[in-house]
This record gives C-alpha cells, structure tokens and sequence, in this order.
C-alpha cells in the first residue's frame, strides 16, 4: 500500500529567505526510499491559523504529515502550543524529558531556566519522540487514520530523532509498499543529451520502474526506482537495467553510489597508492577543495600552485614567457606546460591544472567567457582539452572543475588497467 505523505515546514526565516529548508529535502529523499509516497511540501508562518488550515488541508491529502520547526523555547515559537489545541490535549510535564533537558544542560555546563522547563511541557496525548541531541522532543499523535509528526527545524536534531525515533517506528506500524532504488552518477553529457541517449532504453523499462533525471554542473545523477513485493526481486531487476545502462554510457558513468567524483578519484588513488597535486587558475583552488573535502584524503593528495596571475604561472610554475605571449595564459600549448611543471614541482604521480575565462568580463572574440583549458599529467602523458562553457561565473567554476576530475579519473582508470594485466 502506498503511503500519501506531505512535508510542511514552519518558520518565517525560511519564508524570507534567511533559512534554506534543507529539511524537507533530506526528508523527501529518506522517506522515498523507504516508500512513502511525498506528494507536497509547503512552508508557512508559525501561526495558529496557519498551522491548522495547513493540517486540515494536508489531511484531504495525506495519510502521514511530517512538520517540521515551531518547536524552540521563545515566544515566537508556537507549534507546540497550536498542536495541543487541535488535538483537544492538555500541555503537561514530561518528567522524562525535564530529565534529558537536566542533563543535557548539565553536560554543556549550562544553567537550566524558565524557558528550557518549558520545553518539557508536551500534549499530554502525543507519543514522545526522544531528541538525544537537544531539548525540545518530536510529537507523534494518531488522528483516525492520519499520522501526525512535529519535529525540532534544527537539522541535526530532526535527523537525529528521524533515525533512532521515527523511522523505526513507522517500519514497525505503518505498512507501505516495498521499494528499491540505485543512484548511478554520471559525467561528461549535459542532461538534455544524456536524456536522448538513454531515450529508447529509458522507454522500455518496466512498468514498476521509474527514472529521474537530478542534474548539477557537471554531474547528472539518475535515479531508479522499482516497486514491488520482494526486494529479491526488485533488486535482481534493477541489475538488469543497470546493465543495459552500462553499455549504453560506459565512459559517462562514474559510479553506481551516491558519491562525487571526487570521492571516487580518492577510491581508485588509494588502491593504486598514488598521488595528486593541482595546478589551478581559473577554479581558484576548487578542484584542491573538492578533493581535500575527502576523509583521508591526505593518503594520496599532495598540495596544489594556486597560479591566477601570468607572473604566478611563470615565476612558481615556471610556464615559459614566449608560451605565455604567444598563445595566453588560456590555451592549451599553456594549461600542458601547466599540468607536467606542477606534476614535477609537486612531486605527484598526477597533475591536474586549469587556466580559463570564468566570467562574467574578460572574454574576447577569440575566446569568450567559458572558455576553459583543463589538462592532466601523468609520467606518461599529459591530455588536455578545451571547453566552452557559459557566461555564468560560479557554474563554469564548477563545470571546470568536474571537467578536469573527469579527465583525471579516466586516466588513473586506464592505468589500473594497465596494472591489472
């Protein structure tokens, strides 16, 4: 059975823009993968009246109501008291959570007042949903056949009640329909090309299965979605289409979890005992930060020449002056001098460098903004590529910076290879 389920976040900080709702999204991800059905998010002002219309409106709708926010200890802050009255329930204290509040307090070495024994005032008819990581705990109350969950809007502790509290607790009461879903992350086709390539196999797949399309500069992941009764099954299906996938865009695919590409660089260094460092420009130091944002990290990353400046590129570089006359600094005759000077400097099995015109000034009629020269060192050779992409300066920075990763990776694949034989 599928379960209809609407996520509504509360707070006037997020309707205004000084808040991202980071909440409804790591909600709607975790509960489709567990089956739920999400068939509206919404944001409202923590108001009375808005809470009760929301909930009257979202229960026409759906079978589980997920709200987040409204829960914290000052005035402003109202769902609590909003929720008693709309479930006929007196406010009373909760001596096990006066109790976690003590502690909790205690342990940060933070006197206890009016406003935090407040948070220990819950409806007397909800069901408590502990929050290990603050004060003030999630609410679960039954309304005939809708369920009803209120949850702190600060997201460590929403997740932290989702994952030991609420979930758990719907596996075991809710029945749902049972789904199986795999990422595969992709690089190299924007989605509108992607999308016609996989056109024909994407039409063919089974009834029970669904495909989107979740792109980002650079990346464009896919998700698969399949139904059914047996996660055996479903499983088993699902390879099969992965299958047929794969022979489709062998190179494009990066990998078949929910990771980056560089998460997957870091994977394939470290079986190889390998090294990288970074020569960088037009990225600003991008590409050295998406691979240091990698647990360990430092097993195969070795430092990076942040050369933005023509005298940069020639004085630590050591670029050759004539090069640099003769061709710019965004060239490829440049970005190759670039990618094996750094390689040597840094003393790394790889090098990955990037010289470009990120935007949104700058650009000529020869080479306008977006245009971007990436290459890659290894003992062996050194690949370089040129890449036209937007005006927008943020998005080029990026797209620049998976471009050059992509490289990178395709060329420690090949020297797996090489190694397998």
């Amino acid at each position: 059975m599928s379960i209809s389920t609407e996520i509504i976040t509360i707070g006037d900080e997020i309707l205004i823009g000084q808040t991202l709702d980071t909440n409804s999204a790591w909600l709607g991800e975790r509960l489709n993968a567990y089956g739920y059905n999400v068939v509206q998010v919404s944001t409202i002002q923590d108001k009375p009246g808005h809470i009760v219309r929301s909930l009257d409106l979202a229960k026409q709708r759906a079978d589980l109501i997920i709200m987040t926010g409204g829960l914290g200890p000052t005035k402003d802050d109202r769902t609590k008291k909003t929720l008693a009255e709309y479930f006929n329930s007196e406010l009373v204290i909760s001596n096990s959570v006066l109790t976690h509040i003590r502690k909790l307090l205690g342990s940060r070495k933070v006197s206890m007042n009016q406003l935090n024994k407040d948070q220990a005032l819950i409806p007397e008819d909800c069901q408590i949903l502990n929050n290990s990581e603050g004060t003030a705990p999630g609410m679960l109350f039954r309304d005939g056949k809708t369920t009803v969950v209120s949850l702190p809007g600060v997201p460590y502790e929403m997740k932290s009640i989702c994952e030991k509290e609420l979930f758990p607790w719907l596996r075991k009461n809710v029945e749902t329909d049972a789904k199986f879903f795999r990422m595969v992350m992709t690089t190299g086709y924007p989605e509108s090309i992607l999308a016609a390539k996989l056109k024909n196999w994407e039409e063919h797949l089974p009834d029970n299965c669904s495909l989107a399309y979740l792109p980002s500069p650079g990346i464009v992941k896919l998700r698969l979605d399949i139904w059914g009764e047996s996660e055996d099954v479903m499983e088993t299906s699902l390879e099969k289409e992965i299958n047929k996938l794969h022979k489709i865009i062998p190179k494009a695919i990066y990998s078949y979890a929910h990771e980056g590409i560089e998460e997957k660089i870091g994977e394939i260094l470290k079986e190889m005992h390998r090294t990288v460092g970074t020569a960088e420009s037009c990225t600003g130091g991008n590409i050295a930060k998406m691979l240091t944002s990698v647990p360990g990290s430092s097993a195969y990353y070795k430092g990076s020449v942040l050369a933005y400046a023509y005298e940069t590129k020639r004085d630590l570089l050591g670029i050759d002056q004539d090069c640099l006359n003769k061709y710019g600094a965004v060239s490829e005759q440049v970005i190759r001098q670039m990618a094996e000077k750094a390689r040597r400097l840094l003393n790394v099995d790889y090098a990955v460098a990037t010289s470009g015109i990120a935007g949104p000034g700058g650009g000529t009629d020869t080479k306008p903004v977006g245009t971007v020269c990436v290459a890659v060192a290894s003992k062996d050779q050194v690949i370089a590529k040129r890449f036209q992409f937007g005006s927008h300066r943020g998005r080029n920075i990026e797209r620049s910076s998976v471009a050059a990763l992509n490289i990178l990776r395709k060329i420690i694949l090949a020297d797996l290879a090489k190694n397998q034989k």
